[in-house]
């Protein structure tokens, strides 16, 4: 089973197999009709009854779409750092460009492929909450995932070299998705140049 996001942005946290299922046929069916419908027509109650569940159950989770679009946020940003970590796995130890590959990979193949990613993300492309916040969020997670592989502390120089290559990478990824809709091959790949030429600054 899939994991489901921490319990700070659920009203309350599954404890029972059945209950954390029934969560995940929630946030499935949000990120289906999010693909479907857009944000502005999401409901709870649609959301409801493509999951197969009583509106209750969804207001047992959440008390508004707002909660559940921030969750299936947490949720992709949890099955990227598990991608990420799995590529990780076969790189060479201190290789910081095999690592920064697998960053970017990894969140261009769930663009494409992961249902609401395009709207959701990890957080940024609707209100529930700031801009930065989840690109902090992300630079955060990326630092922890990668400080061993790099074989540095994760410092103050290396949170905010990655919170820039995230930030960066954010805005340049959502331009070649822009300019094509699977994301303009050239643009993606000056993307890449930049990240390298940048951090290589930090990390060489």
């Amino acid at each position: 089973m899939k994991p489901v996001p921490h319990a700070t942005s659920l009203r309350r946290a599954p404890v029972q197999r059945r209950s954390a299922e029934r969560l995940t046929r929630i946030l499935d069916a949000c990120a289906d009709l999010l693909d479907e419908v857009g944000y502005d027509a999401l409901s709870t109650r649609a959301v409801a009854q493509r999951a197969g569940v009583p509106i209750g159950s969804v207001y047992r989770f959440f008390g508004n779409k707002k909660q559940m679009a921030d969750a299936l946020a947490q949720r992709n940003l949890e099955r990227y750092a598990e991608r990420v970590t799995e590529r990780l796995r076969g790189a060479r130890q201190g290789d910081w460009r095999a690592a920064m590959d697998a960053v970017l990979d990894e969140y261009l193949a769930m663009k494409r492929t992961a249902p609401g990613f395009s709207l959701v993300d990890f957080g940024n492309q609707i209100p529930v909450g700031s801009r930065a916040e989840p690109n902090h969020r992300v630079a955060d997670r990326l630092a922890d995932l990668l400080s061993d592989h790099l074989g540095r502390t994760p410092d103050e120089d290396l949170s905010r070299a990655l919170l820039i290559a995230v930030e960066t990478a954010d805005t340049l990824v959502h331009l070649a998705f822009r300019v094509t809709p699977e994301g303009d091959p050239k643009v993606i790949e000056e993307t890449r140049e930049l990240l390298r030429a940048y951090l290589g600054r930090v990390l060489d």
